[in-house]
């Protein structure tokens, strides 16, 4: 993986959760703040999950590389899932759903850095 997408990414994913954190404390719904910051998000997973998928794909082996990919799958996953579950009703805990998704993304891809270095590559 990238060093430098996987540090702006773990950046990213601090920021969505303060963000969350500080909305919940304003007592603000999630709105289109939320949905802009957690799209841009998304798309940095997105493209660190292709970059990945393709060199995995292409050849590199990894110790555990089932375990990889589906870290990889949940990395992109997590944070539609909160966003659709913090506006469905949008209360003034969205936010704290919103930051509990990034926080538990920064953890997967934490992990997918640390699988991604025991395979020495």
């Amino acid at each position: 993986m990238i060093d430098a997408l996987r540090f702006v990414v773990l950046v990213a994913a601090a920021a969505v959760a303060l963000f969350g954190v500080v909305t919940t404390v304003l007592n603000r719904p999630p709105g289109r703040p939320h949905r802009l910051l957690v799209g841009a998000f998304e798309a940095l997973l997105v493209v660190q999950a292709v970059i990945a998928a393709a060199r995995v794909f292409g050849g590199v082996q990894l110790p555990e590389q089932s375990t990889f990919l589906i870290y990889l799958l949940v990395s992109v996953c997590v944070m539609p899932i909160g966003l659709q579950f913090a506006t469905a009703e949008p209360t003034r805990w969205g936010g704290t759903v919103i930051a509990v998704a990034a926080i538990g993304t920064g953890v997967a891809v934490w992990r997918l850095e640390g699988l991604w270095a025991a395979g020495g590559v």
